[in-house]
């Protein structure tokens, strides 16, 4: 069995680790290791993405991934990476995020038969007496350590409430439960949370004088800078009631040259020999690597039949009326309806491009009309005055175009 951690590594999983060849020895033998996530929305988005591929690898090569979702801590809310506090949750809105959240990391990693588990912190957290967790477990924190970190010192100095400061303290808890109950001896997250999970690590240490281990991922940014994950019209999520798979293939397929070896790697399971072979690919022949990223990211999130149809569409709409028919293209691209009443009255083009998410807001919308690139159809728009009516509709359907790689079909009722 090849070392989880040798994998991990050569895909691109590894940022830091607080013991690289202890934890490479520790995984010669199965082990148990978790990762936790906030309920903080219903769905998961492509962020959270390169943590849940992280433990699918970790339970291919044999270990038992644990995923916590944190009912208890989210509660309180993470101060990492953050500048100001975070909404505050009730039981019954965490419940409801928890319940399809388990869902969508299900399709990356096996539950059945034990193989893997999803716990909630707030069935050890809740319980909890405030005056004995702070004689056994807040006795072990130091303060001045606590706000040398850089997640707690961003936040001291916008005002870090006290609700706030307990959080690394229940993160540490929740790895010495795990640890106690479950022999979970690795934790894994992003590299924003080095700090909490190290303390998570002391803490076994002193509390049982037990080894654990820290592991964190990168924050992956795009070549260009941005913010993996993140669009002008918002975060990419996993649900498809939140985010069409269709327009979820297009984030794939829309990726930078220079990042498609790296998603590749980090995204998919293909073998990396394979991924090796279409690095090699150059120039047009890019889009063909492009095109198996974008086909199995959607293939592991939305499944094999969506996936199926939403390369149809692309290609229909990308490659001309040879790769697939309008059927293709209706069966997957994202829809809107507009009334026959505001067709009459006629519809503004730049609201159109804000109201079925093509642009982030009206502003960009004339920005995008201005620069050329907004189009009905094939029909460039011209002026931001332009309405749209009942005349540019054939057959019920009009095809909205952003740019040349972002679609929305209007559909006349």
């Amino acid at each position: 069995m090849a070392n989880a951690y040798d994998i991990l590594q050569a895909r691109g999983f590894v940022e830091q680790v607080s013991d690289e060849e202890g934890l490479r020895r520790a995984l010669e033998q199965p082990i148990t290791c978790y990762i936790g996530y906030d309920p903080t929305a219903s769905s998961l988005h492509v962020g959270n993405l390169l943590t849940i591929m992280a433990l699918a690898h970790m339970q291919r090569e044999g270990h038992r991934p644990i995923v916590i979702v944190g009912g208890g801590t989210g509660m309180i809310g993470d101060p990492s990476g953050r500048t100001e506090m975070r909404q505050l949750l009730t039981p019954e809105i965490i419940a409801a995020n928890l319940q399809a959240i388990k869902g969508q990391i299900g399709r990356y990693v096996d539950f059945s038969e034990g193989r893997a588990i999803v716990l909630n912190n707030a069935e050890w957290l809740a319980p909890l007496n405030y005056i004995e967790f702070l004689r056994d477990i807040g006795r072990h924190f130091s303060v001045n350590r606590m706000l040398a970190a850089e997640s707690y010192r961003q936040r001291f100095e916008a005002g870090l409430s006290f609700i706030e400061f307990n959080y690394q303290l229940l993160q540490a808890y929740d790895f010495l439960h795990l640890y106690r109950e479950y022999g979970c001896t690795l934790q894994m997250g992003g590299n924003d949370q080095w700090g909490n999970i190290l303390a998570g690590v002391d803490l076994i240490r002193r509390v049982e004088g037990g080894e654990a281990f820290a592991m964190t991922v990168p924050l992956l940014t795009t070549s260009s800078g941005a913010k993996m994950g993140k669009t002008a019209q918002g975060a990419i999520w996993l649900d498809a009631e939140r985010l069409s798979p269709y327009d979820y293939y297009q984030f794939w397929i829309n990726t930078e040259d220079a990042d498609v070896v790296r998603f590749l790697k980090i995204y998919t399971f293909l073998p990396l020999e394979e991924i090796e072979a279409l690095g090699r690919l150059r120039d047009a022949e890019v889009r063909r690597a492009k095109e198996t990223l974008a086909y199995e990211a959607t293939r592991l999130t939305h499944g094999r039949e969506a996936a199926d149809e939403a390369r149809q569409a692309s290609r229909a709409l990308f490659r001309g009326a040879d790769a697939g028919g309008a059927e293709d293209v209706e069966a997957a691209v994202p829809w809107t309806a507009i009334s026959r009443a505001e067709l009459e009255r006629g519809l503004a083009v730049a609201e159109a491009l804000e109201r079925v998410g093509l642009v982030g807001s009206r502003s960009e919308a004339r920005r995008l009309i201005r620069q050329g690139g907004a189009y009905l159809g094939e029909e460039r728009v011209e002026s931001e005055e332009r309405l749209i009516t009942a005349a540019d509709f054939g057959d019920g359907a009009l095809l909205l175009r952003a740019g040349k790689k972002r679609y929305h079909r209007l559909v006349a009722e």
